[in-house]
């Protein structure tokens, strides 16, 4: 890391710790994620971190999701981990066409974090830490208006975009193929 990305690491430690945060148990691959979704500003970053430790500190108070916190979702099968792509990065399947309108949104947003989780878990265990990359495959064959479920399409990208820090250079794109 340059001599920039250093500062802006000590500055953003400080911040975090100035929210009432703390960074003694995540490394600089971490907060450097956090950096740089805010364009390397120490303070956006860390407000952004404390928001994240403590949205994670309520919604996933254990550390992970319980299966038993998801029966319907995982019965429907519709999401999956399989294997390495060629690249050695994890794959995440979504087939659409086992999705329905959730009945219960707090299990299903649960659902998004508990796949994503392993997603990341897996990564994890295939490279270094700090570079948790996965794929994530959107299967839309069999797609019904059954299947639509637009709350749920708005949960999974909050959560993407705003917890886990992934950006979207395809969303224009998927939303030019559901229009059509």
């Amino acid at each position: 890391m340059d001599k920039k990305g250093e500062i802006a690491l000590a500055q953003m430690r400080k911040a975090v710790q100035n929210l009432g945060g703390s960074t003694e148990r995540y490394g600089d691959p971490t907060l450097t994620r956090f950096l740089k979704a805010r364009s390397m500003n120490p303070e956006k970053a860390a407000k952004m971190f404390v928001q994240w430790q403590t949205w994670r500190a309520s919604f996933v108070p254990n550390g992970f999701i319980p299966e038993s916190q998801i029966p319907d979702e995982l019965a429907s099968r519709k999401a999956y981990l399989q294997g390495l792509s060629k690249d050695g990065y994890p794959v995440l399947i979504f087939k659409g066409s086992r999705h329905f309108p959730c009945k219960d949104h707090l299990q299903c947003k649960r659902f998004v974090v508990y796949m994503l989780d392993k997603a990341v878990a897996r990564a994890i265990k295939e490279h270094e830490i700090g570079n948790e990359k996965f794929i994530v495959l959107v299967d839309l064959r069999q797609l019904t208006y059954k299947n639509f479920d637009p709350r749920g399409l708005i949960n999974a990208v909050q959560f993407m975009q705003v917890i886990f820090l992934v950006y979207f250079f395809l969303l224009t794109k998927i939303k030019r193929k559901i229009v059509k």
